[in-house]
C-alpha cells in the first residue's frame, strides 16, 4: 500500500493527520464525525491511496460517485496538507446534495449526520452496480435451518442489494429474537450501521456494558406491539431481546443522551467506558464462541444542552497512537483518560482480535 504524499517528504505516517477544520457557521456536528473517520485507517487509506476509484458506481448511485470523490478529496486534504486546517466548504455542497437536510447552518446530530455520510459513501460505492431482484426468504424454509444458516442467508440476502467497502468495515449483524407464551421461538437478522444504546436513569453514573445490557435484555412487548404468532395465528404474550450475530470491524456505539420528549431534554449521566478491551462475548448470540474485544480510538462529544452546544471530538491516531483533541480548526494534543467524559456522545472502537466472527 501506497505511503501518503506528505508522510513520503517526512518520513513518517505519524506526522500526517493532525489538521482542523473550518467551521463554515455550525457545523461543528460534521466537524467532529470527519476528524472521528479521519482516525478510522481502514477507511482513510480506502480513500488517500485512491482505492475507492476502482469502485465508485456510476450507474445506480443517486449522486454518480460525487460524494465520495468530495470525501476523499477532502480526507486527502486532511493528510497531505501542511495547513493548520482545511475549509470542508466543497465536501458540505455534495453532502447536502444528497442529504438535503444538512442544508443552511443549524446545528444538526452528529449521528444522523454520521449515519446519512455513511449511507451516502456506501451508495456511492457499492458493488452492486445493477439493481437486482430482492431476495425473498421463505420463512417455512427457514423454521427448519439453524440459527447460523438463517444468519447466513439473511446477510446473502443484504448482500446481494449493499455491499460495499464502507459496509464491510462498519456493518455487523444483529439477531432479534421472539419468544411467545405458547413456546414458539422466531428469530430475525438485521444489519447494523451502530448501536443506539439507553442510558439507564437510576443513578447518575453507569457503564456502557450497563447500557449495553438495558439494550439487548429481554422485554415482554406491550400489547399494541405484539405480532401474530407463525405458528397458532394468533396474537400471543411474547418477549424480545436482541443480541450480536456478526461483529463488525469497527462499532460505533451511540449513546442516547436526547429525549424524544416534545420539549426534549438531555441526559447528563456520566458514562464509564474502556479505552482498551471493551469485551462484547457476553452479546454474543453464540455463547462462548470466540471472543470479541474492541479498542476505542475515537469520540465525538457534544457539551451544552438540546438547543445550544457543541461538538468535539478525540481521536488517537492510526499510526503514532497518539492522541488528539479537535475544535474544529484547533488541534492539539491530549491524553487517552480525556477520552472518558460525561459529554462522550459517539464511540467509535475497532476490533481487536480479527479472529471475532466477521
Amino acid at each position: 500500500m501506497q505511503l501518503l504524499n506528505c508522510c513520503i517528504l517526512q518520513g513518517s505516517k505519524s506526522s500526517c493527520g493532525k489538521v482542523g477544520l473550518k467551521n463554515l457557521g455550525n457545523t461543528c456536528f460534521m466537524n467532529c464525525v470527519l476528524q472521528c473517520l479521519s482516525n478510522t485507517k481502514l477507511l482513510v487509506e480506502y480513500c488517500t491511496t485512491d482505492s475507492y476509484h476502482l469502485d465508485l458506481n456510476k450507474t445506480n448511485s443517486s449522486m454518480k460517485g460525487a460524494l465520495m470523490n468530495a470525501y476523499a478529496s477532502l480526507m486527502n486534504s486532511l493528510w497531505k496538507n501542511s495547513d493548520t486546517f482545511v475549509s470542508p466548504n466543497q465536501f458540505k455542497t455534495q453532502v447536502q446534495k444528497f442529504a438535503p437536510r444538512f442544508m443552511g447552518y443549524s446545528q444538526q446530530d452528529s449521528q444522523e449526520f454520521l449515519r446519512y455520510l455513511l449511507e451516502g459513501l456506501h451508495e456511492d460505492v457499492n458493488r452492486v452496480t445493477k439493481k437486482p431482484k430482492p431476495m425473498i426468504l421463505d420463512d417455512v424454509k427457514l423454521e427448519t435451518k439453524s440459527d447460523n444458516e438463517k444468519a447466513h442467508e439473511y446477510w446473502t440476502a443484504y448482500l446481494n442489494i449493499d455491499n460495499s467497502k464502507i459496509v464491510d468495515i462498519f456493518v455487523g449483524q444483529l439477531k432479534s429474537e421472539l419468544k411467545f407464551s405458547c413456546g414458539h421461538r422466531s428469530v430475525t437478522f438485521d444489519p447494523f450501521w451502530d448501536l443506539s444504546l439507553p442510558i439507564p436513569k437510576y443513578t447518575t453514573e453507569v457503564s456502557v456494558s450497563d447500557c449495553l445490557k438495558s439494550f439487548m435484555k429481554e422485554e415482554e412487548l406491550a400489547d399494541e406491539e405484539r405480532p401474530t404468532c407463525s405458528k397458532c395465528k394468533e396474537r400471543r404474550k411474547c418477549s424480545k431481546s436482541f443480541s450480536i450475530q456478526k461483529f463488525p470491524k469497527i462499532l460505533v456505539l451511540h449513546l442516547k443522551r436526547f429525549s424524544q420528549e416534545r420539549y426534549g431534554r438531555k441526559l447528563s449521566t456520566s458514562v464509564d467506558f474502556p479505552v482498551t478491551d471493551l469485551d462484547l462475548s457476553p452479546y454474543a448470540a453464540e455463547p462462548g464462541g470466540n471472543k470479541a474485544k474492541y479498542n476505542l480510538y475515537a469520540v465525538s462529544n457534544h457539551s451544552g444542552g438540546v438547543h445550544s452546544g457543541h461538538y468535539t471530538a478525540i481521536c488517537k491516531h492510526p499510526y503514532s497512537s497518539d492522541w488528539n483533541s479537535f475544535n474544529d480548526t484547533r488541534v492539539s494534543p491530549a491524553r487517552s483518560n480525556q477520552a472518558v467524559s460525561s459529554e462522550a456522545y459517539l464511540l467509535f472502537y475497532e476490533l481487536a482480535n480479527q479472529s471475532a466472527k466477521l
